[in-house]
């Protein structure tokens, strides 16, 4: 079969020709439909060796959607069936620690031990025609969706979501949240928002295609990115500021502006992976404002963005690439020319 994978460090992944895998015991076959491509495996591509723990060669691909293709041994009273349309969750932890048992396997109290964080982070993922799913725990049923275009649920929607559900009680009425980064996560982060509270929204990026898409996505105000935004966004406020502002870019600028942006008791969530660095001291951020930096989100989440999915309240942007063009999308993404989330689709 085709798939993708990372074979040395600081180099583009190469498309090769590998075995179709056979499930063991405990473990799913999957015939992917589609596989995200996330600008988060870039920075694992720029990493040097070292920095993480996995071993390489292996197949990149962390948003994942498909069909059940074969059921390993020991799996047949899961509820699952050859065929069934799922999405496979991100993260994988131990499966039995207290995190784990309550589905958040984004917060593995023995993740450290674990030589990957999942499917196409450190293990073998979903840019392939076919992957392994160590657990029908790991699953999650799409219902009716599309598993061709639902694949970026499972990280640039659950991602957000994750960030965005552990604020809502402070969007109440007459209040704002801003996404700075209209990307994969920004643009499913605009439509969560919407669809989740009531604040207005206000969309932040550098190009304008990318806040035409904001725009689209339901954002009820769109700010160019620059010096004046966190100015700008204050006007919109009557100068009060934003309750919450969910940076999903991560660099020293984006970060200067969530901090100009924000309200007293407010929440600067910070989801992007550019590296940034935002100052903490007395009088460089609001009263009782609280930064924090989650971490993708938990099965059961999961289910609730798909629910979202379901009920029609938030659709991904999807550009749909072939898997053998896999190398020339990820140029693409770095060079900031992708709308939305490209998904790579193996023939057939």
């Amino acid at each position: 079969m085709t798939a993708v994978r990372m074979t040395a460090w600081r180099k583009p992944p190469e498309v090769v020709r590998i075995p179709v895998p056979e499930p063991g015991p405990g473990e799913v076959l999957v015939k992917v439909a589609g596989a995200g491509v996330c600008h988060s495996d870039l920075h694992v591509m720029d990493w040097p060796a070292g920095t993480l723990p996995y071993d390489l060669p292996f197949t990149l691909g962390h948003e994942t959607a498909g069909w059940v293709h074969t059921l390993g041994p020991g799996t047949h009273g899961s509820g699952l069936r050859e065929g069934d349309a799922v999405l496979v969750y991100g993260p994988w932890g131990c499966g039995v620690c207290p995190s784990c048992a309550r589905g958040a396997e984004n917060y593995c109290r023995r993740a450290p031990e674990l030589k990957a964080a999942g499917g196409g982070l450190g293990a073998d993922g979903g840019m392939a025609e076919y992957a392994i799913v160590p657990s029908p725990r790991l699953l999650t049923p799409l219902g009716d969706l599309d598993p061709r275009t639902a694949a970026p649920l499972t990280d640039a929607a659950l991602t957000p979501y994750h960030a965005v559900k552990r604020s809502l009680h402070r969007l109440v009425p007459g209040t704002a949240a801003v996404v700075i980064g209209v990307g994969g996560l920004g643009h499913m982060a605009v439509q969560l928002l919407k669809a989740l509270g009531p604040a207005d929204v206000i969309a932040v990026d550098t190009a304008s295609d990318k806040l035409d898409l904001a725009a689209g996505a339901g954002a009820d105000h769109c700010v160019p990115a620059g010096e004046d935004a966190a100015e700008r966004i204050r006007d919109l406020t009557d100068g009060l500021g934003a309750s919450l502002v969910l940076d999903c870019v991560g660099a020293d600028a984006t970060m200067a502006t969530a901090a100009g942006a924000a309200a007293a008791e407010s929440d600067i969530t910070v989801v992007g992976l550019a590296g940034g660095t935002l100052p903490f001291r007395y009088g460089t951020l609001p009263w009782e404002a609280a930064v924090t930096i989650p971490y993708w989100g938990t099965r059961p989440e999961l289910a609730e963005v798909v629910a979202l999915a379901q009920a029609g309240r938030i659709r991904p942007h999807v550009e749909i690439h072939p898997l053998e063009e896999a190398v020339e999308t990820y140029r693409l993404l770095r060079e900031g020319r992708i709308g939305g989330r490209a998904v790579l689709v193996p023939e057939g």
